[in-house]
């Protein structure tokens, strides 16, 4: 059993240091607008406040929590939208950081009366970090007394900044959206053992916003499809939205992984949802699914809006 555990450890050692990492997720994709593509900088017109939330498969020893928080809004004498957006993931009980703070830019241009596009930039400070001291390594254990020896392993780095480019482009009109992302374009190099690039990551995005019955039963659907990849990482997302006046359920269905179930309300200047991941691979049993808690708050504006305000994507 002894030589077992040590072979495993020295795979996950070897591991850690020559894979790529994969991006956070989040799975209220509109809940977190700048997050999923740059180009919606700016897009709900008025300041925009949106803070989410993720806690993944709390039912493993070392779960992924991640929380982000952003602010956007058009500026009229530019014509554009700026934003500013803040993430934090910690995994292992924060035995791995990143942290990371964004500027975001984008650009509208009008095609046609019911028809526009947006063209997103986005620059990140990034940094990310390890605490060794809640690490053990095979030399550490003894046959009966576990890990009470010191190691010998040379450790890396503790910290490690760089600075991440993405790019993203929204076109849209009254009822249709669709739109694509490319981040980490210059494929930065985050590693604290050697060199590991952070993989470019690609997003397809697009849906419907669909009126059910008059407009003054304010019931929409909105079907959906999101698709992700990263390196070896593939994702296929199809979900759709049911709104009937402040009440919004949803449910997506992701790559054979987990079916999403969410819940949210949006009165007023407030807007707050709730989405449980139910996984359906192996893992079922013991990962106790992911829960994600979203809240946006969209202030008003005191210049008057553009005649034209398209109905850009779902709230959550």
């Amino acid at each position: 059993m002894r030589k077992l555990y040590l072979l495993m450890l020295s795979l996950s050692l070897l591991t850690f240091e020559r894979a790529s990492a994969q991006d956070p997720q989040f799975t209220q994709f509109y809940a977190n607008p700048l997050y999923l593509n740059p180009a919606f900088a700016g897009s709900n017109i008025c300041p925009r406040i949106n803070i989410n939330y993720r806690n993944e498969w709390p039912g493993i020893s070392g779960t992924f929590v991640t929380t982000s928080a952003s602010f956007d809004r058009l500026v009229y004498k530019i014509k554009s939208g700026i934003g500013i957006m803040a993430m934090s993931d910690n995994a292992g009980q924060g035995t791995l950081k990143t942290t990371s703070i964004s500027g975001v830019y984008s650009y509208q241009v009008r095609i046609k009366k019911d028809f526009a596009i947006n063209f997103g930039l986005q620059a990140t400070y990034g940094e990310k970090s390890i605490d060794w001291t809640k690490l053990n390594f095979g030399d550490q254990i003894d046959e009966r007394r576990g890990f009470v020896r010191n190691t010998k392993e040379v450790q890396g780095l503790s910290k490690k900044s760089y600075v991440d480019l993405s790019a993203g482009i929204v076109a849209f009109s009254k009822r249709f959206y669709g739109g694509f992302a490319a981040h980490h374009l210059n494929t930065p190099d985050e590693g604290l053992i050697g060199q590991s690039k952070l993989p470019m990551k690609l997003t397809a995005h697009a849906g419907a916003i669909i009126q059910v019955g008059d407009k003054q039963a304010e019931t929409t659907i909105s079907p959906n499809i999101i698709y992700q990849k990263q390196q070896d990482f593939q994702q296929l997302n199809l979900g759709v939205y049911l709104t009937k006046g402040i009440l919004v359920g949803g449910l997506w269905y992701r790559n054979s992984d987990a079916f999403i179930i969410l819940v949210g309300i949006q009165k007023g200047a407030f807007k707050i949802g709730y989405s449980y991941d139910l996984t359906v691979s192996k893992l079922t049993s013991a990962s106790a699914g992911s829960h994600e808690l979203s809240l946006g708050i969209q202030l008003n504006c005191k210049k008057p809006k553009p005649k034209y305000r398209p109905e850009l994507c779902p709230s959550f």
